[in-house]
């Protein structure tokens, strides 16, 4: 039988044999009394030190002070000893006084008989894998989502705040545990299969594509959740990384947008960017006549005329260029087609809107048949206006060259000089008259009147009526193009012929010399203001201008109420009426 001594020197040849080519691990034995029995080429890299510099020393010498003091060292080979196997992670010295992480593991050698005969020491660098793991916490705590970490059997290997504050658990109740404690006990039986086929299948994806997920928090209450899956692969096999954000706020967002949506007058309908339909509300399968569940998920071009499909993914293109709210079609007449194939005039908006699908546009669409009946009506109407007022036109004309015409046969017969005053007075009135109504008839604008240029034309016409007194009369006309509706321009044209008139009658006596000034302007706040004054002799401060019935103040008062205006009067230096009034729609 051999000696223990060269039963010793045998295990050292087998021992340097296995190891001594080994250079990622330091790798060394040590006698009963944790001395160095060999040193193979990783132990050498790894510490720094030759094999002659440690062989026959104490392994103490590669642990810290504060491992020393507390017998650490001692302590690692009782525990081997007694339990077959030691493996820790812990802080190791180099030669030139550097540490590192140290992945250690320590085997009891025994002999035959089961006598311990020493041990066998493994050690690993582990600093860097540290680093990363330590990165990689980092990360994973300062995520904005929760974050879970998990082993292929279920089990909770790591959290970080976020996971606490979502599912209301503090991180102790939470490491280790199932990963089913944070899914609805509804969604528990499934659960662990749908795990077994991420494993099977590990690549990064959502969870539940196209399923409503919910999360479990402690108190027992549900929330709606997106998950996505990560594989990561540890030390301790593959492991999985959930990223867990909490999508009530989003849901109840979209849930306020459904019910806007649903409960908008108008026909509705969301579409992505290749035209598929993503929404609709009522009013849209009232409109076209489809069902929803024949819409959601179909082409959009389904609902336009066949004779405009052709172009219609172009535009939709171009909207999504240049994504902005806007009508639809601007300039160009737009229709919708129902279920039964039949066409409708339509109006479209169209606004932009961020999903987390991507952008997507809802289209606002109105129906607009009726009015596009209505339009025809009016327009029918219109023309029936015109032709009637064509009419009335001619007949007017005629009634007042005749009236006209007999006013000066009359004034030439007559030799009272008082009553040929008075009828050369009446026929300067009709020709005023026949002048305002041809003026306007001859606009051929019956909703909006420039109302300046009728100024321009009428009162010169107005002054040569008025023969001799006009040329010793300096007129003055300064007007802005002022539109005014029909309703607004007849009055306000009276208006102007009867103060014009009165003031040549009454401002001038006895061929007396002066200046009369028409102004007119209309600013932004769609207020009109038309001022007529003169530098005659002025009126008289007898004349009670709330009852006159003379200078045709009554008619003036009247046409002012009409225009919904306000009239005010300065009785001389110069004698000023000035009229506002706002200017009105027709």
């Amino acid at each position: 039988m051999p000696s223990d001594d060269a039963a010793a020197v045998a295990t050292d040849a087998h021992f340097r044999h296995l190891v001594e080519g080994i250079a990622d691990y330091a790798i060394f034995m040590l006698d009963l009394n944790g001395r160095i029995r060999s040193w193979n080429v990783g132990a050498e890299r790894l510490k720094g030190y030759a094999a002659a510099e440690v062989m026959g020393r104490h392994f103490s010498l590669f642990y810290t002070e504060e491992a020393r003091r507390n017998d650490h060292p001692a302590r690692e080979l009782i525990a081997a000893a007694e339990t077959g196997r030691y493996e820790e992670d812990g802080w190791r010295v180099r030669k030139d006084g550097t540490t590192f992480l140290a992945n250690v593991i320590i085997t009891p050698l025994r002999d035959p008989s089961g006598r311990l005969e020493g041990y066998a020491k493994v050690i690993k660098d582990v600093t860097a894998r540290e680093r990363h793991e330590e990165r990689f916490r980092r990360v994973v705590e300062s995520a904005p989502s929760a974050m879970i970490l998990a082993n292929a059997k279920g089990r909770i290997e790591m959290v970080n705040t976020q996971a606490e504050r979502v599912f209301g658990y503090p991180r102790q109740d939470l490491l280790g545990k199932s990963i089913e404690m944070l899914v609805p006990e509804r969604f528990r039986g499934g659960h662990p299969e749908k795990r077994d086929q991420f494993f099977g299948d590990p690549r990064s994806r959502p969870m539940g594509a196209g399923r409503d997920l919910f999360g479990r928090r402690q108190d027992g209450s549900e929330f709606p959740v997106e998950v996505g899956l990560n594989p990561i692969e540890t030390e301790e096999g593959l492991m999985v990384l959930s990223s867990i954000v909490d999508i009530s706020e989003r849901k109840r967002q979209e849930e306020r947008f459904r019910r806007v949506v649903e409960s908008a007058p108008n026909a509705m309908i969301l579409a992505n960017a290749k035209g598929r339909i993503e929404m609709v509300n009522t009013q849209a399968e009232q409109v076209f006549g489809y069902p929803r569940q024949d819409l959601l998920g179909k082409s959009i071009e389904m609902l336009v005329p066949e004779r405009f499909r052709g172009g219609h993914p172009e535009k939709r293109a171009q909207f999504f260029g240049d994504p902005q709210s806007r009508p639809m079609g601007a300039g160009r007449d737009l229709f919708g087609r129902r279920q039964d194939g039949s066409e409708f005039p339509v109006e479209v908006g169209l606004n932009p809107i961020e999903t987390d699908e991507g952008l997507m546009v809802l289209s606002s669409i109105v129906d607009i048949s009726d009015r596009k009946i209505k339009e025809r009506r009016i327009q029918a109407a219109l023309e029936e206006k015109e032709l009637l007022l064509g009419e009335i036109h001619h007949r007017v004309k005629n009634n007042l060259q005749v009236i006209e015409s007999i006013l000066n046969l009359q004034a030439d017969g007559i030799g009272d000089l008082s009553v040929k005053t008075m009828l050369e007075d009446c026929r300067n009135r009709v020709r005023s008259m026949s002048l305002i109504h041809q003026s306007l008839y001859q606009s051929k604008d019956f909703g909006q009147v420039n109302f300046g240029d009728f100024l321009e034309a009428l009162i010169p016409v107005l002054m040569g009526s008025y023969g001799g007194a006009a040329q010793t009369i300096n007129l003055r006309v300064d007007v802005e193009s002022v539109f005014l509706p029909i309703n607004a321009a007849i009055p306000c044209a009276l208006l102007v012929n009867e103060l014009i008139t009165n003031t040549l009658k009454h401002a001038f006596p006895q061929g007396g010399e002066g200046d009369i000034i028409v102004s007119m302007t209309g600013d932004a706040g769609r207020r009109v203001r038309l001022i007529i004054e003169d530098h005659g002799i002025g009126i008289p401060d007898s004349l009670d201008l709330e009852k006159a019935e003379t200078l045709g103040l009554s008619l003036v008062t009247m046409l002012a109420r009409q225009l919904l205006g306000s009239l005010s009067i300065h009785r001389r230096d110069p004698t000023r009426f000035t009229l506002e009034f706002p200017l009105s729609e027709s």
